[in-house]
């Protein structure tokens, strides 16, 4: 596939008319990302990571191919086979982006666990997914215990630095005992790769099924939002999980793709603005993706007082509006020029920004990336016109568009009109086709980039004896854009307290994860519904303006 590197030559409107995919027929991520560098340069630095005492570990190309090749073989000498999914619960180690490797080159499919998980969030997507194999380390480990016996199909846990539990197996000795040499599978690029789960707004979470094409799809937005990427010295961080798909394949897989070295970070610890520059300056890194979030906690950092002032070549930003003030400040602190950026897990990275190609407009998500079709649409299908509000909508003829909802055919019919996917986001558009993000059309919850859904929110908290009924929603919050607020209707015999808020919210951050429990609650005497006893989410949402 061609890089957009020509672009730098012409302009937005020349380069988007003329851009056509040349997507092979066979296509294998793993082959693309690792083997055919490690066949050129095998030493040249595909991942350093940062440890908790700050010293780094560094693995090449040549021994990323080696060591998935040696897992390959191991998951494949204890029954795993092509289409077999294989659940990665790892932090941003090697180990992790080697699972994947080997997970591509053997024809299976990768199923990324965030390490942020709590039980409940990693048991429904073990059972939902039925995985084969999970690699995971000792605290992943920890959160197996009790959940074995339910998940009938997981049939081997690989650890990393050995498990003291009966059952699991070393991974090191798994890998040592296996040979490195393996020849991957001939996939075609429509075959199955990945599985990322998203929260839906009804139900539970979906894991959306990713064709090994969709990678290279998400090139023109990786090279475009990084100005030319690559360019000689380039080298990326993020503080994205990789599990999601703006760690995965907003970062990791696009960085091996080019050839170029990616730094992870297997420190234990909420976001810190001082630890973000610390890690910028001490690796020399010159690519990142930060979230909005990220950058106002960075900004508030740098009005109180702290040392902010980093050198980066390129930053992109997505998941939320980042606002005018935020993106100044960035230009002024960063050295560069924010390119805010736009996707789903379904589609990724279909709209954004690349400053000097095209002018940045703050405020703005920039336009439709060469190759992605974008459109505007009201309830009935039709295109809107520029200044008004329309559902943003991706047309399904893109390689970054998703095979289906795993085990859910019905949801995955329901979000299609016609060609076209609907997002569920709502925007407007300029005359030039610059896209402003509106809200949602829906319930889900965008917090610190994270998207919650709040039926799974409502569930865990239905799990504790005192709530009675629970209804959740998203309130704005100047740092994280929204933040998860819960209604609670105390069970008979329990008592509104403080002492209750806390325990509740301490009950979502260990059953599910940190970021979805809710950071406001309020006791009422009675939630709003229909009468279907469906929450009518839209009327405690009206309380709050």
């Amino acid at each position: 596939m061609d890089r957009m590197m020509s672009a730098a030559n012409g302009d937005y409107r020349e380069t988007y008319e003329k851009f056509q995919w040349r997507i092979p027929a066979y296509y294998n991520i793993g082959v693309d990302v690792c083997d055919r560098h490690a066949a050129s340069s095998p030493n040249t630095t595909a991942v350093i990571c940062e440890g908790e005492d700050g010293q780094s570990s560094e693995y090449t190309y040549g021994e990323v191919r080696d060591l998935s090749n040696r897992l390959a073989n191991a998951l494949i000498s204890r029954g795993c086979s092509q289409g077999d999914r294989i659940a990665i619960l790892l932090s941003q180690v090697p180990e992790n982006g080697i699972a994947h490797v080997a997970t591509y080159k053997m024809g299976a499919i990768a199923v990324p666990l965030s390490s942020l998980f709590g039980p409940d969030a990693i048991e429904y997507r073990l059972r939902d997914s039925g995985a084969r194999a999970l690699i995971t380390d000792a605290k992943g480990s920890g959160k197996l215990r009790g959940m074995r016996d339910r998940l009938e199909g997981l049939q081997d846990v690989y650890v990393i630095d050995g498990s003291n539990s009966s059952g699991e197996l070393d991974f090191d000795r798994e890998l040592d005992q296996s040979s490195a040499d393996f020849t991957p599978v001939h996939t075609l690029a429509d075959d199955p790769a990945l599985i990322i789960y998203t929260s839906g707004t009804t139900g539970s979470p979906k894991g959306v099924l990713h064709a090994h094409r969709s990678l290279l799809g998400h090139l023109t937005g990786f090279e475009l939002s990084h100005r030319f990427f690559p360019q000689p010295g380039d080298k990326f961080w993020t503080p994205a999980d990789w599990a999601w798909a703006g760690g995965l394949l907003d970062s990791l897989l696009p960085t091996w793709h080019y050839g170029l070295a990616i730094l992870g970070s297997n420190v234990s610890r909420k976001f810190d603005p001082d630890y973000v520059c610390y890690l910028i300056e001490k690796y020399d890194i010159r690519n990142t993706f930060l979230p909005p979030t990220a950058l106002r906690m960075m900004r508030r950092g740098a009005s109180s007082g702290g040392n902010r002032k980093i050198s980066l070549r390129t930053v992109m930003s997505a998941g939320e509006a980042l606002g005018a003030e935020t993106h100044q400040w960035a230009s002024e602190h960063l050295g560069t020029t924010v390119n805010e950026m736009f996707g789903q897990t379904e589609a990724n990275y279909v709209i954004g920004n690349c400053y000097p190609l095209m002018a940045v407009r703050p405020g703005s998500m920039g336009r439709a990336y060469p190759g992605h079709k974008v459109a505007l649409l009201d309830p009935d299908g039709l295109v809107v016109s520029p200044g008004e509000t329309g559902e943003i909508a991706v047309h399904r003829n893109t390689p970054v568009m998703f095979l289906k909802y795993w085990n859910k055919p019905e949801a995955t019919e329901a979000k299609f009109s016609g060609d076209w996917m609907r997002t569920g986001d709502l925007a407007s558009s300029d005359e030039d086709g610059y896209l402003f993000f509106k809200g949602r059309a829906d319930d889900i919850i965008s917090s610190a980039g994270y998207r919650v859904g709040p039926t799974e929110v409502e569930e865990c908290l239905l799990s504790h004896p005192a709530v009675s009924l629970a209804a959740v929603i998203g309130v704005p919050d100047e740092v994280r854009g929204s933040i998860v607020k819960a209604f609670i209707q105390v069970a008979q015999g329990y008592s509104e307290s403080e002492a209750l808020k806390n325990e509740l919210q301490n009950h979502v951050k260990q059953r599910l994860a940190a970021y979805e429990y809710p950071r406001l609650i309020d006791f009422v005497a009675e939630i709003p519904t229909t009468t279907t006893g469906k929450i009518k989410r839209a009327d405690l949402r009206q309380r709050e303006r």
